[in-house]
């Protein structure tokens, strides 16, 4: 999801003005230059703009209509990172000659395919066509407090410089190590990236038997991965702490979103965290290099193996990865199983509580992960194999109650900053509905 809903929309910062938040016409995302009011309006019924849900880089060009003009000097920008950081015949491309257009659905960056014309010959291997991506603003933690302090700000300024940096360097390490779409050129505004002929896949694909275990087995393999980052579990109760903040310092001028929010605040978050908080460091799980953002937006069915039995997926987007606990990135995966983003009528995403993966559902997934994870695994008994897999379940549900929690707060947020059509303070509500409702079948 998360690359889900968030355009980066805040105010500009020291990382470029290129990230100022513009209003969005239906089915384009926001033009990166545009400043819009800080809150934004209340969508009526446009469809969503901009995956959950995250639009990923691979997505086919939008259909054949006109579009809105794009904004000139955004024009301008992708056509001077396009010639400069790609080879052969892009050297030699004028601006006028340049194909842009904007990818629907991006919910936390701003994606654009940028493409040579069928009239330019490539030179040699250069790729025709390459996906744009200007970094969203949830990204830089830019505070929603207007009031605060000016060395707070640079703070968060600093952070969110931090952030994107680790992102960029994950990014080039998974796709030198052939785990992502290739890396063409990095500035710090965005990235240019491999334009990866597949689709994203849909919520309901995430229940089929052969789709969970490749998802899994995927998983696992990245949990393998040594990363060069800091290996302390900080980053979800870091984070969490840092939106709760955010979130407790938020106000609204509409009187619809301030009913909602103080519905939210009457959930006594600061204590709910609390209790969360120690429940969870009492669980075993291993700290492991997660995704942290694996929903079906963020993953990819390539094109031409649509019908193999397996390798044909592709995880991608991973701003939100980090070294963090095994429980959360896999309970957070099943949590998707429950969201809809494709809804085309407000709040512009569908929940339903009873597509949570059954016992059996959760058992095929941890069996297939254990498999790949676990040295030796396959050669346990059927008795200590059943019991390992019973010690995961409990783990990844309770991890699953930080997954509501993480992304109710950054909904938040989000329906402060950002300027897409997405119904973010009903998204937060049926996050922390679903949070009790777990804590209720947990016993906990």
């Amino acid at each position: 999801m998360k690359t889900k809903f968030c355009n980066g929309d805040a105010d500009p910062s020291p990382l470029g003005l290129l990230l100022g938040r513009g209003s969005a016409a239906a089915g384009q995302p926001p033009s990166p230059l545009a400043h819009p009011d800080p809150e934004g309006k209340d969508p009526a019924a446009a469809g969503r703009s901009g995956g959950a849900s995250t639009p990923p880089p691979a997505l086919p060009p939008p259909p054949e209509e006109e579009s809105p003009p794009l904004d000139p000097q955004t024009q301008r920008r992708a056509y001077l990172w396009c010639k400069e950081f790609l080879p052969g015949a892009w050297r030699g491309l004028r601006e006028e000659q340049l194909h842009i257009s904007p990818i629907r659905g991006g919910l936390s960056n701003m994606l654009f395919q940028c493409s040579l014309p069928d009239t330019i010959e490539t030179v040699a291997d250069e790729p025709r066509k390459v996906l744009l991506r200007l970094y969203g603003a949830i990204l830089q933690m830019r505070s929603c407090d207007k009031g605060e302090s000016v060395q707070s700000q640079k703070e968060n300024d600093l952070q969110g410089a931090e952030t994107m940096v680790l992102e960029s360097v994950m990014f080039a390490i998974l796709a030198e190590r052939a785990l992502g779409p290739k890396l063409y050129g990095i500035f710090p505004q965005g990235r240019l990236e491999e334009f990866i002929p597949s689709r994203k896949l849909r919520t309901e694909e995430l229940s089929l038997p052969d789709i969970s275990a490749e998802i899994a087995e995927k998983m696992a393999r990245f949990h393998g991965m040594k990363m060069p980052f800091n290996k302390e579990p900080k980053w979800l109760f870091g984070t969490v702490e840092k939106y709760l903040n955010q979130v407790l310092r938020i106000k609204f001028t509409s009187e619809s979103k301030t009913r909602k929010l103080n519905k939210l605040l009457s959930y006594n978050l600061p204590e709910e965290m609390k209790s969360l908080r120690a429940m969870l460091e009492a669980t075993s799980s291993p700290v492991v290099f997660c995704h942290n953002d694996c929903q079906e937006g963020n993953i990819l069915l390539l094109e031409g193996r649509e019908n193999s039995e397996d390798q044909k997926l592709m995880l991608i987007d991973f701003e939100y990865s980090s070294y963090n606990y095994r429980g959360f990135d896999i309970g957070n995966h099943f949590c998707e199983w429950m969201y809809d983003y494709s809804y085309e009528k407000y709040p512009f995403f569908k929940a339903s509580v009873l597509k949570y993966p059954s016992k059996k559902q959760q058992l095929h997934f941890i069996s297939s992960y254990l498999s790949v994870f676990h040295d030796g695994f396959e050669s346990l008994s059927n008795e200590e194999k059943s019991e390992l897999e019973e010690e995961v379940l409990v783990e990844v549900n309770r991890f699953a109650l930080a997954s509501h929690f993480f992304w109710g707060l950054w909904s938040i947020i989000q329906a402060k900053i950002s300027s897409i059509e997405f119904g973010y303070l009903e998204y937060a509500l049926s996050r922390f509905d679903a949070y009790f409702d777990q804590k209720r079948k947990l016993k906990v």
